[in-house]
């Protein structure tokens, strides 16, 4: 006999795979997400209408349509993005065939593979939380799958509660192996074929707005932990891509950006060295931020010729690296001719106004110095610091000076640079981050995508490359206070109660991040230090494994044997008979082994009415369900338990005697 599946196990299945899906939808496609939006309601209503068997001639064009759109879209089946889009796809379709109760253990069982697939996207603490919230509503629809009548019967509360049960019982065996299971040096996603597609952070090139999402992203950049003295606010500026070539529109590393020679640092008197190390979420990128001047340069990263420091691949998971910098310095005492065309050089025909300006400057006989106040005194006098500016058009940076001077650090930096180039100033953008919010409590330094800033850095003879950052001339509060004081609210995500929350729940993401996500091949080869293993091999591992495996076997064993031997004979409804017995004994009149429940009754009536008057509701209720019915409904019993606890007893019965309450098949009925 086939089971077919109810109303009550559909719903629940299909709440199932929505959760499942819900867990992918920021990577998703469009077309997919609106997909799915209209296929799993119109799955539901259509059953109800009882049409539910979807046929093949249906389902079999809809999987051929949806593999030659995600290779339409990503160019392959293989890699995590193309990967998760199929199978989220594939497992919405599964849910128009599931008829049966193997069907539906079929569509759970590749729901929780498609679940933890989304791990490979995101692994915060939230989300993580978050995805084990799911798997517990996909146990507990694997739990209302068993055969009738118990699954029928079981609430859903109690299939929820029973879920969270097994997934507890399960974190023993989940913790060995996660510690001991030999890794692999690289995860499997970073195989050839995945997808290289950026996540948030920085990019190698800056157009006007180009920068705006990312400062209103309050995800965690980075984490600093400084060895001795913390910068004040003023010079954390961290380092990350330097741009020197601009186009009109746009800025980029150019062909020359970074090559050539190491540029030389010099520092500045007796500066004392910033030693840090920071902690860097992935990317995708290979560009690593540093306190601006970074020395020297971690294993597997260099240091390109305007001191960007690059690691050798992708950040694709968290990565932690320690620097050296100097706050005060001079980079660049002389220099190179082929760098001093790079910072000179403007597209043609762009922006005549600007051009203009700063020739009258020259005109004017300002020297370097006061071509450079006269840039940041314009921008005091008569511009707005705002995330909402207006659009520009074909000569961008004469709308900007000239006409909407409304903007933000992009757009300050970027018109700076072309002034100081239009009046012989050799300057260039640079762009990574600044403030950070500083946690007394953990001492470190939090800094989040909404921290991504740009300036700009000009050359002079005998002073090298000087950081000179236009934005502090129009909006001071971004550079002391913070992206936060000059960013605003521009909605309730932003508000400030809310970030405080979030920077104060940091530390558990920190706590998180160091201790499970960054848990690697190499840390994994100390986890048996403390027993005397200073660099365990996979063997060494495996051992252990077994070792806890053993154990954990072993005490489940034990207590299974215990379980057996204290455990109540009886059904749930012998069980609250036996509950109200003890309170009945507490009281005075302790149930005799001989008597049913009338006789009891009875009993209470000679002995004490006004206590026989509140326990006779409860009697009529237990004879109803243990005589009344073939087979009680679990909620039947449990408010009957519910009531039992709640009866309210007098001080004081006559005890007539007796032993602890049993149900007796001999009862006086």
């Amino acid at each position: 006999m086939i089971e077919r599946l109810d109303n009550r196990q559909f719903d629940l299945l299909t709440i199932t795979v929505a959760a499942t899906l819900a867990a992918h939808i920021g990577h998703l496609p469009s077309w997919l997400t609106l997909s799915l939006a209209i296929l799993l309601p119109l799955r539901a209503w259509t059953r109800r209408r009882d049409t539910a068997k979807v046929g093949a001639w249906i389902r079999l064009p809809l999987t051929v349509l949806l593999v030659a759109l995600v290779i339409a879209n990503f160019g392959n089946l293989f890699g995590r993005e193309p990967g998760s889009v199929l199978g989220c796809g594939l497992l919405a379709l599964k849910l128009l065939e599931a008829e049966r109760i193997r069907d539906a253990r079929v569509a759970l069982g590749f729901a929780a593979f498609v679940l933890m697939s989304a791990l490979l996207f995101a692994q915060d603490l939230v989300f993580t939380v978050l995805i084990c919230a799911v798997l517990v509503l996909l146990l507990a629809t694997l739990i209302g799958l068993q055969p009738a009548p118990l699954a029928q019967q079981r609430p859903l509360r109690a299939q929820l509660r029973l879920a969270l049960v097994l997934l507890g019982a399960s974190l023993p065996l989940a913790i060995a192996t996660f510690v001991l299971v030999p890794r692999l040096i690289s995860p499997l996603w970073g195989a050839p074929g995945a997808d290289t597609a950026a996540r948030s952070g920085l990019s190698d090139r800056m157009a006007p707005g180009s920068m705006t999402d990312l400062l209103i992203d309050d995800s965690p950049a980075f984490r600093v932990d400084f060895d001795a003295t913390v910068p004040p606010p003023r010079q954390r500026y961290f380092r990350a891509i330097v741009l020197w070539d601009f186009d009109g529109t746009t800025w980029t590393r150019g062909r020359s950006g970074g090559r050539g020679q190491l540029e030389d640092v010099q520092r500045a008197g007796d500066a004392a060295l910033v030693g840090y190390t920071i902690t860097l979420e992935p990317t995708d990128r290979r560009w690593l931020p540093t306190l601006d001047l970074p020395l020297t340069a971690p294993a597997a990263a260099h240091l390109s010729a305007d001191r960007v420091l690059v690691a050798n691949e992708p950040v694709a998971q968290p990565r932690q690296y320690h620097v050296q910098s100097a706050t005060n310095f001079m980079l660049a005492p002389t220099l190179s001719s082929a760098a001093r065309t790079s910072a000179l050089a403007l597209p043609a025909g762009f922006d005549p106004k600007t051009r203009a300006l700063a020739e009258r400057w020259r005109a004017d006989g300002k020297n370097d110095d006061a071509v450079i106040r006269a840039a940041l005194d314009l921008f005091h006098a008569s511009f707005t610091y705002t995330l909402s500016p207006p659009l520009l058009g074909r000569d961008s940076v004469d709308d900007f000076l000239f006409d909407t001077r409304r903007g933000f650090c992009e757009h300050y930096s970027s018109a700076f640079v072309f002034l100081m180039r239009a009046a012989g100033i050799p300057a260039r953008v640079v762009t990574g981050y600044q403030g950070g919010w500083w946690s007394a409590k953990s001492a470190y330094l939090l800094v989040r995508q909404s921290d991504a800033h740009a300036w700009a850095e000009v050359w002079s003879e005998g002073r090298g490359w000087q950081r000179v950052d236009p934005t502090a001339a129009v909006s001071p509060a971004r550079i002391e206070l913070g992206a936060a004081s000059a960013n605003g609210n521009p909605s309730w995500a932003q508000s400030d109660w809310l970030r405080n929350l979030r920077n104060q729940f940091d530390f558990a993401n920190r706590l998180w991040t160091e201790s499970i996500v960054r848990f690697d091949a190499s840390r994994q080869k100390s986890v048996l230090t403390p027993f005397g293993v200073a660099d365990a091999n996979p063997a060494d591992l495996l051992y252990a494994l077994s070792g806890v495996l053993g154990i954990v076997i072993l005490i489940a064993t034990l207590w299974a044997i215990r379980s057996a031997g204290t455990t109540r004979r009886g059904d749930a409804l012998d069980r609250a008979w036996a509950l109200l017995g003890k309170r009945l004994a507490r009281a005075g009149m302790t149930p005799r082994a001989n008597e049913g429940p009338l006789d009891l009754l009875q009993r209470a009536r000679a002995a004490a009415p006004a206590f026989a008057a509140a326990l006779e509701p409860l009697i009529a209720r237990y004879i109803d369900l243990r005589y009344g019915v073939d087979e009680p409904a679990p909620e039947r019993i449990a408010a009957f338990a519910a009531a039992a606890r709640k009866l309210r007893l007098p001080s004081h019965v006559e005890n007539l005697g007796g032993a602890t309450i049993r149900n007796s098949a001999a009862s006086r009925y």
